[in-house]
């Protein structure tokens, strides 16, 4: 699979150590930086990354900063994108069965390496469930058209 990654300097052990995981696992990384220590920006690596994946240079995305917050709301301003903040193995498993999130970010402050391996294996192999999730993410799709950012959403029933 190919993989984007990136993150601030506040994540750049934990994305080095996501790296080393994947590589390993024999996946494809771009890896978007930071490679310093030195103070940066989280939407200057959460942007290339999340471009990656929604113009199909990358399959799935990772990033990471102190909490993963900032790197997911920066990430989601590109239109396509569905970042996830990742903080147990049964939230990625719904983000990406019910969401098809294609990005995960995770907060270094809170993620242990090996609880991230854990929710990254489940990120690259857990597929779509489709259905009733399927027509949410087409009303999703809807919302970013500039059209219809402003409009009223409609109720559905189950």
């Amino acid at each position: 699979m190919r993989i984007s990654i990136g993150a601030d300097h506040a994540g750049l052990s934990l994305k080095q150590h996501i790296l080393e995981k994947l590589v390993r696992d024999g996946h494809q990384v771009v890896d978007h930086g930071t490679h310093t220590s030195a103070s940066s920006d989280y939407p200057d690596y959460a942007a290339p990354v999340a471009r990656d994946v929604a113009e199909g240079r990358a399959d799935r995305g990772v990033l990471v900063c102190s909490t993963g917050v900032g790197m997911s709301i920066a990430a989601n301003k590109i239109q396509g994108i569905r970042a996830a903040l990742g903080t147990s193995v049964d939230e990625v498993s719904l983000v990406r069965g019910h969401n098809d999130a294609n990005v995960l970010t995770f907060g270094a402050r809170y993620t242990r390496p090996e609880d991230a391996d854990a929710m990254l294996d489940v990120f690259l192999t857990a597929g779509f469930e489709g259905g009733r999730h399927a027509r949410r993410l087409s009303k999703i799709e809807e919302l970013e058209r500039p059209e219809n950012r402003a409009a009223e959403p409609q109720e559905t029933k189950e």
